[in-house]
């Protein structure tokens, strides 16, 4: 069995719950962490010492870290398409993955939803948030490049990178701040919206986020 220790409203939980889903997987998720709390305890961080979420459990096996969580869903549980056998058609779709990991969501997650959602109006660094807002433009068009002429980034068929690239375009696309015209990532968004695992665990309100 299954076990995901996390809030629905937290980005980590989202990747992990919803690739869990697109695998077919049974899982018990269990509210943690934020207002929930208990991730301060010591059981909970014999488990993950950082005291974040989500933690995952596959039976005795335990993980935390979202991205290595997600590979190795891919790995244990994942189709041919899903994680790719071969180590170089993987490895293409893992730089995307890895990519989108330390490049685009440390500006949408922690530097714009951060401003927007995460800190209080008057403590906001406007100066900062629009050079942030430049970046992820930038980020994006490169995202907008590998996307064209694709129906996903492996091409027909969901992967995990898919997984990593994706679950951040809820915020990405509901977050009040400029975006660029870029037709390939809004098509590529609308067909995510269209799979019921996308809708169950990513497109989650994150209002309950505010601090005003």
């Amino acid at each position: 069995m299954i076990t995901v220790l996390g809030r629905a409203t937290s980005s980590n939980v989202q990747l992990v719950m919803w690739a869990i889903a697109e695998l077919g997987l049974k899982v018990e998720r269990q509210d943690m962490g934020g207002s929930y709390g208990g991730t301060d305890t010591p059981e909970y961080r014999a488990m993950n010492p950082n005291g974040l979420v989500p933690v995952f459990k596959d039976g005795e096996h335990v993980m935390f870290e979202s991205a290595a969580i997600l590979r190795y869903l891919g790995a244990q549980y994942g189709s041919e398409a899903f994680w790719p056998k071969d180590n170089k058609t993987r490895a293409k779709l893992d730089v995307i993955a890895e990519w989108t990991k330390t490049s685009l969501c440390n500006v949408l997650i922690y530097n714009i939803f951060w401003t927007l959602i995460r800190t209080p109006k008057a403590e906001r660094d406007w100066d900062n948030f629009a050079v942030q807002v430049t970046k992820m433009g930038d980020l994006m068009t490169i995202a907008e490049h590998e996307l064209k002429d694709k129906i996903f980034l492996g091409g027909d068929t969901l992967s995990f990178a898919d997984i990593m690239f994706g679950h951040i375009l809820f915020r990405y696309f509901t977050l009040d701040f400029d975006r660029l015209n870029l037709p390939n990532i809004q098509a590529y968004y609308d067909r995510l919206v269209e799979r019921e695992a996308y809708r169950n665990h990513v497109m989650i309100d994150y209002s309950s986020l505010q601090v005003n």
